[in-house]
């Protein structure tokens, strides 16, 4: 069964395209003022044209909203109107699924022809929506591993690819703090279905998995974007030398964080005079052994614990408001050597920014 630890409330996504670049980059420009003035974190509003965001989106839950309760709104709904939208496939990589509105407009999307196949943990492959997903006849593979099949990702018709720290669940869409993206390019959902079917034909899951498929880099209008999937792809590697790299900034929301080389290298960071602040969900924080928090806060790091009742499940960092990784990937070791992960490195400022605000209002939100 689902567990509510992991898994539990969220809503009201905040699709943040659409407004102006002007003034984005006056936001951008503001955000700056977050490394020398740590009261001062930003509500940016985004801003794109319609030229660029229509290769991405980019959504946030929202537990505090008066929503919450009647699940509505949230980054769901843009999963449900991109099934609805789909003409050939829809491919789900879910550690956990019980969102009733998905399930609908995937069984709706099978009862249309689509080809529809989902990969989840066998934990939760009992679930009612799942054995209903089934019982229509949609062919659902579970990992029947000790580790974790903790993938977040749907493939639609092999071109669009949303992803993020959210499960498609009822604690995930509307309770917990979480973020969804979604990505239009045909090579970066090429990456993603070989990962997939890696799974769902092959059976091969966890250390299994042959890392030669791994670290892929697309560009997108002009836009890096790195794709690697755990436990081959030396996750924790290519994190650490972002952060090496970094001159401003560092920002981060983690759910759980246990990795000492990721903790060490924002250590390092800091000392060198690079502005790291973080948030970290309290529930873990709890119950971890090994947590990285009071390493963090000896070393000199802005470091605060959540006041989610549920969970601030993100799994995020910010470097130098121009670079995001997200994905399902925990800072952990769990996440770096058994569980299969995915996780994205976006390139973009723009999209730095969009994930800046939330860092912002959960920031906030803990400090009042």
């Amino acid at each position: 069964m689902i567990s509510h630890k992991e898994e539990p409330r969220s809503i009201r996504y905040r699709n943040i395209t659409q407004v102006i670049v002007i003034v984005a980059l006056l936001l951008i420009s503001g955000c700056r003022n977050l490394v020398n003035d740590p009261s001062s974190y930003p509500s940016l509003t985004a801003a794109v044209t319609d030229e660029t965001a229509a290769w991405y989106g980019v959504y946030f839950t929202d537990p505090e909203s008066t929503e919450a309760g009647s699940y509505r709104g949230g980054p769901a709904e843009e999963l449900v109107e991109a099934i609805e939208s789909a003409r050939l496939s829809v491919d789900v990589a879910a550690y956990a699924f019980n969102l009733w509105g998905i399930r609908n407009a995937l069984l709706d999307a099978h009862q249309r022809g689509l080809r529809i196949r989902m990969v989840t943990d066998s934990d939760n492959i009992l679930e009612d929506e799942v054995q209903e997903l089934v019982a229509a006849g949609i062919p659902v593979v579970g990992d029947r591993a000790e580790s974790l099949m903790h993938d977040k990702f749907f493939i639609i018709d092999r071109l669009n690819v949303f992803t993020g720290s959210m499960n498609p669940t009822v604690g995930g869409a509307y309770y917990d703090n979480n973020n969804l993206v979604r990505i239009r390019d045909v090579r970066l959902a090429e990456s993603y279905t070989d990962e997939f079917e890696e799974m769902f034909l092959e059976k091969t899951f966890s250390r299994a998995s042959p890392a030669d498929k791994n670290g892929a880099v697309v560009s997108i209008n002009g836009t890096h974007v790195e794709i690697y999937f755990s436990p081959e792809g030396d996750v924790a590697k290519q994190i650490v030398k972002l952060i090496e790299n970094s001159t401003e900034s560092i920002y981060f929301l983690a759910y759980s964080f246990t990795s000492d080389d990721i903790a060490g290298a924002m250590i390092d960071k800091a000392r060198d005079g690079v502005r790291v602040a973080g948030v970290m969900e309290r529930s873990q924080y709890n119950a971890n052994t090994g947590t990285e928090f009071n390493n963090l806060r000896m070393g000199g790091i802005d470091v605060l614990l959540d006041d989610n009742s549920y969970n601030m499940h993100h799994k995020v960092i910010i470097i130098d408001e121009k670079i995001v990784i997200t994905g399902s990937y925990n800072f952990s070791r769990s996440a770096e050597e058994k569980n299969d992960e995915n996780v994205i490195i976006i390139h973009s400022p723009e999209i730095a920014a969009l994930f800046l605000e939330e860092f912002g209002r959960i920031y906030k939100q803990v400090g009042e």
